[in-house]
């Protein structure tokens, strides 16, 4: 199926032929659907914290000395986010997001630079609202020749208005960033994939801003940035699993989803690193109790991971008795919440060190997790693994099989909802990097079918960055307030009070 210069392809974009052979038996038999035990709740599988419990962990976190570090996926586009505005512009629907989106045009943080763009060819966004044409406006908010952003990823979208000014997503992620990633030395590190068209308009938005945050807050910055590897991207299909080539005759490939972003993350070398998506920002005047949340949830990271350590350190020791191999049992059950397969035999002492070891010596995750008012997307819930075991992980609908009526029953029975607000310690007892593409699950991940120049074809995403990507790091999962959990999925959103200085 693949010619000699299908190869070299392959090797110019770092890939493997087996990589892309797999992909290929991927779209022929679909990825198996994920065993659902029951969903996560609190007191089972989600711990709720008092308010003394917040403060101390809030206390241990303040004394910590490791290397903080805050991830942000910042690549994605921001076209959902328009998705009404371009219908209207390519098919002439006005529904009713077009007309709420006029008619509160002047309450939009980048209204002053729209008005601008019309005015530079003679409009003005008031009187065409008035006569209801409204295309002129929506083509300078969203095309080339005007702000573009309907190309833009959201991180270059400005979403908060202040007095005299308005501050993009990055701008607000990296304010946030001051407020709970700073080192003692007043360092604080940022980290943000971004596609590589849109790098220097972000390099140009930290050169202008950088000065003043540095000052306002008393801090250093240190921000980053990285790209998707080209050779996490997955070769797409016909509907005869043929894979689809150009019109040069080149194999045709597609981002592989957020998923693929582990292998950048695996290049970090922080301590603690805290990931949370880019449109999940507030102004500052909302602000204070996200920042609580997010050293609270680091406090509790801490906390557990001296735990594991103390453990690891006591199975590597030879007088270990069996009484304390079933103290650390109990901690992973209990704790950790990972139970061992049916038939579990803990009588033999080097057969419990050995499985005890294995589970502890793993990356190790805190998840808040918000209740579910209704939004899609993941949450938390006790699954089967390949192993026998039973842990926590984060699920999507993509991964459940909706034909199995118990598994859609358990999926539809969340109580809570995953807002990408995660916490992770990626080093092991010696302070050495695991290699986090050893603790992914290969098995998950979902097809789709899209179009391009009036082609259908097939393509696949890889396990997501916290659902499969995270599959086999250990998860603790915490409730924390909906008030942190403020996403901007489409522009409407931005006229929440949540968004309104």
């Amino acid at each position: 199926m693949l010619s000699e210069k299908d190869i070299i392809q392959l090797e110019g974009l770092g890939m493997l032929t087996d990589q892309i052979y797999r992909q290929i038996d991927n779209f022929k038999v679909g990825f198996p659907p994920i065993d659902l035990v029951k969903p996560a709740t609190v007191n089972d599988g989600i711990i709720k914290l008092e308010c003394y419990e917040v403060d101390d962990l809030i206390e241990i976190y303040k004394s910590y000395e490791g290397v903080r570090l805050k991830f942000v996926p910042a690549s994605g586009a921001a076209t959902r986010m328009f998705e009404a505005l371009i219908k209207y512009t390519t098919t002439g629907e006005n529904n009713a997001s077009v007309e709420e989106f006029v008619l509160n045009l002047c309450k939009f943080p980048f209204y002053n630079d729209l008005k601008e763009e019309l005015s530079k060819k003679g409009l003005s966004p008031n009187e065409l609202i008035q006569q209801e044409n409204f295309k002129p406006i929506i083509d300078a908010l969203l095309d080339a020749n005007g702000l573009n952003y309907g190309s833009l990823p959201k991180g270059l979208i400005k979403f908060h208005r202040y007095n005299d000014y308005a501050r993009t997503a990055f701008e607000e992620q990296l304010i946030e960033g001051t407020q709970y990633a700073r080192m003692p030395n007043n360092e604080v590190s940022i980290h943000l994939t971004v596609s590589p068209e849109h790098l220097d308009n972000f390099k140009g938005i930290l050169n202008s801003i950088s000065p003043e945050i540095c000052k306002e807050y008393d801090v250093k910055l240190n921000v980053t940035f990285s790209e998707q590897n080209k050779c996490t991207d997955t070769i797409a299909v016909d509907n005869s699993n043929i894979p689809i080539r150009d019109s040069e005759g080149n194999l045709l490939f597609r981002p592989g989803g957020h998923g693929a972003l582990i292998q950048n993350l695996n290049k970090l070398s922080g301590d603690i690193i805290f990931i949370k998506n880019i449109d999940n920002v507030v102004p500052d005047r909302l602000k204070p109790q996200t920042v609580l949340y997010k050293k609270a949830l680091a406090g509790l990271l801490i906390s557990y991971q001296s735990i594991i350590f103390d453990y690891l350190s006591l199975l590597q020791s030879d007088g270990i008795g069996i009484e304390q191999l079933n103290e650390i049992l109990d901690f992973t059950i209990n704790e950790l919440c990972i139970l061992p397969p049916s038939g579990f035999e803990v009588s033999s002492t080097s057969a419990l060190k050995t499985y005890l070891h294995e589970k502890l010596n793993r990356p190790l995750r805190v998840c808040g997790m918000v209740k579910n008012e209704g939004e899609p997307g993941g949450g938390p819930f006790w699954v089967t693994n390949s192993d026998g075991t039973i842990s926590l992980q984060i699920i999507e609908s993509s991964q459940v099989d909706k034909n199995n009526t118990n598994q859609k029953e358990i999926f539809g029975a969340s109580t809570h909802f995953n807002p990408v607000d995660l916490i992770c310690a990626t080093k092991d007892v010696d302070g050495q990097k695991f290699d986090l593409l050893n603790y992914t699950d290969p098995a998950t991940g979902f097809i789709t079918t899209k179009s391009k120049d009036g082609r259908e074809m097939k393509v696949q995403e890889l396990p997501g960055l916290w659902n499969g990507a995270m599959a086999y790091w250990n998860t603790i999962f915490v409730e924390v307030p909906l008030a942190t959990f403020n996403p901007v999925k489409t522009v409407l959103d931005l006229l929440r009070d949540q968004h309104r200085e």
